[in-house]
């Protein structure tokens, strides 16, 4: 089974003359017609292809704009700097961001690619019936309309530093934005650059084919010549009508065309897109692509211009580090001490890291007591941090010892960018325990890392001991990957170093283990020439360890201060520092005890991977839609995963890889091209696993130790449970905002309980419970309203968790929403209209 088309062969091609006659023989009733033709929209896309080889797609055509702009903006900002910039050739992610004097931005340049072609990609799963969304069915008004309020958003949510939503609206915003080219007659008729009216909407469209004006001729397998020659000639402006349900269609329109387009059955027959090489008009298919690129080009100069170079790069991943600083603060009035030597913990990682690589991109700051949580600040000033952190006194109602801490992280993981360090210091347990499930869900969705330091351990005349109240804690450390350390206040300064240490830029997770209960167990794991400051992270009591490097050199946890390590204990903590250049080869580590413990080894590298899960659909064009919550537990799953370095790196080996266990399972990897691959797992386990990716460094140097070991750092489980949720509309301040959601299980007339949250805690309804029907699914909506005044571009992150009443199995759907002052309709204007039709119907009525 191949995910790219060949360009001898295309499903489109090979069955467009088996007609619509076949749809009666396969369909019997009116609801299966319907449910088949749901599943057919999952499986169709209408635009340039998501995954092709022999022809560009919405990602190549996205790469290429965001490199060539970004390389326009880096040049004028380094030269702005009193710098030298020369102009990378080839233009790629590692090239740029070294050009940029960034050479660490160059993972998160391609994180914030992926982002935005995802987004592009998933126009394609989630909107393939809309015809505004592709410039279908001469839609031209509606497509513009996306397209401005699209870009509206994303510069006001880059006011607002949230680049992770501006980064996903602008994939939504491209992909309609690309599709006018291959969609419409616009090549056709001439034209090689952009139709600026797309993107300035001050202008009118002019020329455009009303509905009853005929557009195309019939056409068989070449449809070369099938747009009338009066369109030509009058250069009337028109695109192909495009339905999987009905084969109808204004008389003499231009259809799309393809096997899923009823209406190419009917006169005129035939299609003009130009997705692919071997599509209805695929000889102008490049010509299309490149004037799309143009555009794209166009569309990203104009945010450039309004949020200026700095703001456009960080839009682009391309900062000082990709790190962040995230600090969740307790505030009560038992944290007086804690405070101070927080205070002490920023000024020490802010002033050490000022000018150097390693020097945060983002700050974000979230304090939480007994009665309270919030507000979050966020900024990439590193003085402004500084001074909001030294803000910070002990307060709160009473010395009451439960705190609102996982409503406060809840907000840090919402408000952060993915894959965030998160550290959260308090010496209470949680007062909102209820919250775990939501913050997990969170957790999983941006694989960010929490780390927690308690301050509240129990003690005895010789030693400090772990505290049962973390429990919560150390659960969702656990989940995370992060560090539950246990210290008491007046050693919390011995955390200093972990904390800088694991903040940092570049950092890469190898290995990592979790044993409860604890057991006397030998691990090993591969460390390349890459990485430096290699760290093992262990957590427990009564633990005991030996490591041993490749070159047979071994020190023991007795040992403080060795020949190969420096090792830091505190409490339940050991920080194993190994000196000098990390020796590459194979490393072992034999931990010995009875205790449940953590082991996590980490570096700094350039060599890394991301992924997700995701849903691959094969006809007419392959392609994929990324789903954010747990994979299904019966059936494959796939991965789309993307390894970040020089270019050079090639995964060999994929695993999902048992948390607390031995266990394993391989997918299957198949390149789909620019770094990225498709992996097919037949097999989940059952409970909590890692992604583990085990590659090949193709390097020149023969002393180099050429393999390489990357490792999840979030532990991520399978649900039988599948939640979907998809935003149709724009949220308007002061208005009504509904969003469906379905509920998919394996079971049907099955009871399942229902919690949805937002982040901006605004007031909002949904069914506390839903009850499946025969088809195995249930349907609800959570409706949401704004304030009159929230700030455009605000981001509000909801999620919907579905519980299956009586077990622990849970799914969730995340979503990051934004609410637009973008020329919103006024709030009464549906009311009144609805209540002048009923006084108009009752007027007629009474008359009649």
């Amino acid at each position: 089974m191949t995910l790219v088309n060949s360009q001898t062969f295309n499903v489109s091609d090979a069955l467009h003359d088996c007609g619509p006659k076949m749809f009666p023989k396969l369909i019997f009733t009116t609801f299966s017609f319907f449910f088949f033709l749901s599943l057919i929209a999952q499986m169709s896309i209408q635009a340039f292809k998501v995954i092709s080889l022999s022809s560009n797609t919405h990602h190549n055509i996205t790469r290429a704009a965001v490199l060539k702009k970004s390389a326009e903006a880096c040049r004028t900002h380094v030269l702005k700097q009193g710098g030298n910039f020369i102009q990378p050739n080839p233009l790629t992610a590692e090239s740029l961001a070294k050009a940029c004097l960034s050479p660490a931005s160059a993972s998160m340049l391609k994180s914030a690619i992926r982002v935005v072609s995802i987004r592009n990609a998933w126009v394609d799963g989630k909107h393939v019936l809309n015809a505004e969304y592709h410039f279908d069915d001469e839609s031209f008004e509606q497509a513009r309309n996306l397209i401005t309020q699209g870009v509206s958003l994303v510069k006001a949510s880059l006011k607002l530093k949230n680049y992770e939503y501006a980064r996903q609206r602008l994939g939504e915003t491209l992909h309609t934005l690309q599709d006018f080219y291959s969609h419409s007659n616009w090549i056709e008729l001439g034209n090689r650059s952009p139709y600026s009216t797309l993107i300035k909407p001050s202008l009118p469209f002019e020329n455009l084919a009303d509905v009853n004006t005929p557009t195309c001729s019939s056409c068989g397998g070449d449809c070369t010549g099938n747009i009338l020659d009066t369109i030509i000639t009058q250069k009337k402006l028109t695109s192909g009508y495009f339905s999987l349900t009905s084969p109808s269609k204004p008389k003499g329109k231009c259809s799309h065309g393809g096997f899923f387009d009823l209406t190419s059955r009917v006169e005129p027959k035939g299609g003009i897109n130009k997705d692919g090489a071997t599509t209805a008009h695929g000889s102008l298919h490049f010509v299309a692509a490149d004037v799309a690129t143009a555009a794209t080009g166009d569309l990203l100069q104009d945010i450039r211009e309004e949020a200026g170079d700095v703001e456009f790069l960080r839009l682009m991943g391309i900062s000082k580090s990709s790190s962040v600083l995230c600090f969740v603060v307790d505030t009560s009035v038992t944290m007086t001490e804690e405070i101070a030597e927080v205070k002490h913990i920023t000024s020490f990682i802010i002033d050490s890291r000022r000018g150097t690589a390693d020097e945060p991109s983002a700050y974000v700051l979230v304090p939480f007591s007994n009665s309270g949580f919030g507000p979050v600040d966020k900024t990439t000033d590193p003085d402004v941090f500084k001074a909001k952190v030294n803000a910070l006194s002990a307060g709160g109602k009473g010395a009451d010892d439960l705190e609102m801490s996982l409503s406060g992280l809840w907000l840090a993981l919402a408000a952060a960018p993915v894959a965030s360090e998160i550290f959260l210091f308090t010496d209470g347990e949680p007062k909102d325990p209820e919250m775990k499930s939501t913050v997990l869900a969170l957790i999983e969705s941006t694989k960010s890392t929490v780390n927690f330091v308690l301050t509240n351990p129990l003690t005895n005349r010789t030693r400090s001991l772990s505290n049962p109240v973390n429990q919560v804690y150390e659960d969702l450390a656990v989940a995370s990957g992060g560090l539950a350390i246990e210290v008491p206040n007046q050693l919390l300064s011995n955390t200093t170093s972990a904390i800088n240490d694991t903040s940092v830029s570049s950092l890469v997770t190898i290995f990592q283990a979790v044993r409860d209960p604890g057991t006397a167990e030998h691990f090993s794991f591969a460390v390349d020439s890459s990485v430096k400051n290699l760290t093992f992270y262990i957590t427990g009591n009564s633990t005991q360890f030996t490591i041993t490097a490749p070159s047979g050199q071994s020190q023991s946890s007795g040992q403080p201060d060795g020949s190969l390590a420096v090792i830091q204990s505190v409490v339940n903590f050991h920080m194993v520092q190994i000196k000098n250049s990390s020796q590459p080869g194979e490393w072992l580590i034999y931990m010995n005890s009875t205790q449940p413990y953590t082991l996590k080894v980490t570096g700094k590298s350039s060599i890394n991977f991301q992924f997700d899960f995701v849903e691959v659909y094969q006809t007419p064009h392959p392609g994929y839609t990324v789903f954010k919550s747990r994979p299904r537990a019966n059936g494959n799953v796939t991965l789309l995963l993307s390894i970040l370095g020089s270019g050079s790196e090639v995964p060999t080996t994929v695993r999902l890889v048992e948390a607390s266990g031995s266990g394993f399972y391989t997918g299957l990897l198949e390149d789909v091209g620019n770094g990225d691959y498709l992996v097919t797992v037949t097999t989940v386990p059952k409970g909590e696993f890692f992604v583990r990716v085990n590659g090949q460094i193709n390097s020149s140097s023969t002393s180099d130790y050429n393999v390489f070991q990357r490792q999840s750092s979030t532990r991520h489980r399978a649900s039988n449970i599948s939640v979907t949720a998809v935003r149709n509309e724009t949220w308007f301040p002061g208005q009504l905002f509904r969003l469906p959601f379905t509920v998919t299980t394996n079971n049907s007339y099955s009871n399942y309980i229902v919690t949805a949250r937002n982040s901006g805690q605004y007031n909002m309804t949904f069914p506390s419970s839903l009850t499946t029907g025969s088809d195995s699914t249930a349907n609800g909506v959570v409706v949401l309203s704004a304030p009159d005044n929230t700030t455009d571009g605000t981001e509000v992150i909801l999620t919907i968790e579905v519980t299956q009443s009586g077990t622990n199995d849970t799914n969730y759907s995340f979503l990051r929403l934004a609410v637009s002052r973008a020329v919103a309709p006024p709030a009464g204007l549906a009311l009144s209209l609805w209540l002048s039709a009923v006084t108009l119907l009752i007027s007629l009525v009474i008359n009649k």
